[in-house]
């Protein structure tokens, strides 16, 4: 196993790891926005009720204005975070793939940024919805360079396999890809019911499709000799245990948005249930995500499964 922690950085990494908290609390806010339909709080941009958007008065700041701007200043400050963290990177990074994802990064922000603008300006809900997507591939893209920046990430590369049966397959990359992306899609049909109200089919159809895939995930990494059950059980119980939760949250959701029985619920618990859909939702993305990118760094699949190892030849 090869080991090289000498161009570790731990501030780049800890500037990669707030820069995504920060995100996934961005999405938290903006999951109450949208659950409690404030999007057009706030009828003017990138000011605020003509004010500069950092000087409006913090006692005008209530209900469905509080939820709209501390969105717009939220998003400001990852904006900041990712700039920062792309000077960093290419102050204190040597990796050019690294710099590029940075540039990505910087890129996808900014576009984010004029998305949520015309969403008020143009009043087009085509304009949320593509803002809600590319947030959630923002907040992956963020959790993947937290990982590519870690020590763990400089510690261990392509572990070697010891024992027959102990390298992992193509098929295990390709099914936690494949899971990574439909639990994306999931995400956008989930956008769609949210500001639209349609495709509740095509949401529980991925509903299926990622439950299954989890699954199936969840049991190769967990109940075979691959080395991917070296490298991150943690992360597949992990996933499992996120499924539980977003299974009880989206019936919740169902019952208190799309049904009569909705009608008994606070205010305040369906805002609640349906904004905590979107955050555990993002959540089994970047799960998900960077589950796949450990099964890619951490695996050789190159040699067949069958293919004796230096350790059976020892022993025989």
């Amino acid at each position: 196993m090869q080991n090289d922690t000498s161009n570790y950085s731990p501030w780049l990494h800890r500037l990669a790891r707030l820069t995504a908290g920060a995100t996934f609390l961005l999405i938290v806010i903006g999951g109450v926005v949208t659950s409690t339909d404030s999007g057009l709080a706030v009828p003017d941009w990138p000011t605020t009720f003509g004010y500069n958007m950092f000087l409006y008065p913090l006692s005008e700041m209530v209900g469905g204005i509080l939820y709209e701007h501390s969105h717009r200043l939220m998003g400001s400050l990852v904006g900041l975070l990712t700039v920062g963290l792309f000077v960093f990177i290419l102050a204190k990074d040597s990796r050019k793939w690294l710099k590029w994802i940075g540039l990505v990064a910087l890129i996808a922000v900014i576009v984010q940024g004029v998305l949520g603008g015309l969403r008020v300006t143009q009043i087009n809900r085509n304009f949320a919805i593509v803002h809600a997507c590319l947030a959630q591939a923002f907040f992956a893209l963020l959790c993947g360079m937290a990982w590519f920046t870690s020590r763990d990430w400089w510690q261990n590369k392509i572990r070697p396999p010891t024992r027959r049966g102990e390298v992992t397959s193509p098929a295990l990359r390709r099914l936690s890809l494949i899971t990574t992306c439909l639990i994306y899609v999931q995400l956008i049909f989930g956008a769609i019911l949210r500001h639209t109200g349609s495709r509740l089919d095509m949401h529980l159809l991925f509903a299926f499709l990622v439950a299954l895939h989890i699954f199936l995930l969840a049991r190769r990494i967990l109940a075979t000799n691959d080395a991917a059950q070296r490298i991150a059980p943690s992360s597949a119980l992990l996933l499992l245990g996120l499924l539980a939760v977003q299974l009880m949250l989206g019936t919740g959701a169902f019952f208190a948005k799309l049904t009569t029985l909705g009608e008994t619920f606070a205010g305040a618990l369906t805002v609640t249930i349906t904004t905590a859909h979107v955050a555990v939702g993002a959540l089994m993305l970047v799960s998900s995500f960077v589950l796949t990118l450990k099964i890619y760094r951490f695996t050789d699949a190159s040699v067949p499964a069958d293919v004796p190892t230096s350790g059976d030849l020892v022993t025989e």
